[in-house]
């Protein structure tokens, strides 16, 4: 009776198709593919970062938005402090009546600005003090200031003691009459002096040999009140000379073959431009 139940085939035989439906069914029995292996990664992935954003909310202040701490400002640099109690100045001060005009320290630099007309003496009095004698003239230089139109430049001797291992800077304020010179008091303040006179025109008097060292007699390069820009001045007005066709197409032919040479001709070209009142380019704006 068990056999009749079987499916048969029309032929009597067993039903094949249906044994190899079970035999399908059987082989086909579910293995973890690679993409399911992503899938379950990325979601516990996002599992875990759903549990750390609710850890996060929880753990946060109950009051929101509120304010946060105040930037720490950007401590300030240092700044000249007076120095009128330094002991130099003191002796100075006792030393010569009205010589001294102020004095100040920075970082340890001690600067005392003289009246114009003592510089000498003040000098001689340092490099002959018995404590700490400066024979050492380091340096001799100028800054011009033109907005102070009384005493626009500014001498500057910075002294050094050899012995004692001391600093200090002296400033002069000054004009057109110029300064008297210490070449007296330091030998070395010759060419320093020259210098200055060459590039900004400040006159030392009682110099031995005050003569321009590389620049013609009226022009100061390091004077502020010179414009960025290309303007007529006295200095183009008297030195730019005329030009010939001739020399004009000399140039031209040393600079196709790349000697390049110091003097520009063209120049007087642009100054007839500028007298005309046009421009060579447009300006940034």
């Amino acid at each position: 009776m068990a056999e009749e139940d079987k499916p048969t085939s029309p032929n009597g035989g067993p039903n094949k198709d249906n044994a190899t439906d079970q035999e399908r069914d059987a082989n086909s029995s579910p293995l973890p593919s690679a993409d399911s292996e992503k899938d379950a990664i990325v979601e516990e992935a996002k599992a875990r970062v759903a549990t750390a954003k609710e850890a996060a909310q929880k753990a946060a202040p109950a009051t929101p938005g509120a304010p946060k701490a105040p930037v720490k400002k950007k401590e300030e640099g240092p700044k000249p402090s007076d120095a009128s109690a330094h002991p130099l100045v003191k002796k100075l001060r006792a030393t010569f009546d009205g010589a001294v005009i102020e004095a100040s320290e920075f970082l340890g630099q001690l600067s005392i600005r003289i009246d114009r007309s003592r510089i000498v003496e003040v000098c001689n009095a340092l490099r002959n003090d018995s404590e700490t004698p400066f024979n050492y003239l380091s340096d001799l230089t100028c800054a011009h200031y033109p907005d102070q139109r009384e005493a626009p430049f500014e001498v500057i001797y910075n002294l050094y003691s050899i012995t004692a291992n001391e600093r200090v800077r002296l400033k002069v304020a000054t004009n057109g009459e110029g300064v008297d010179s210490v070449t007296g008091v330091w030998p070395s303040a010759d060419w320093p002096e020259r210098e200055v006179y060459d590039l900004f025109g400040v006159v030392f008097r009682n110099h031995p040999d005050l003569r321009r060292i590389l620049l013609p007699p009226d022009w100061d390069p390091l004077r502020k009140d010179y414009p960025l820009e290309f303007v007529e001045n006295r200095w183009t007005e008297n030195h730019l000379p005329e030009f010939t066709a001739v020399q004009k197409e000399q140039l031209e032919q040393r600079r196709a073959y790349g000697l390049e040479i110091l003097s520009v001709p063209q120049e007087r070209e642009v100054r007839e431009i500028f007298q005309g009142g046009k421009e060579v380019m447009p300006k940034d704006k």
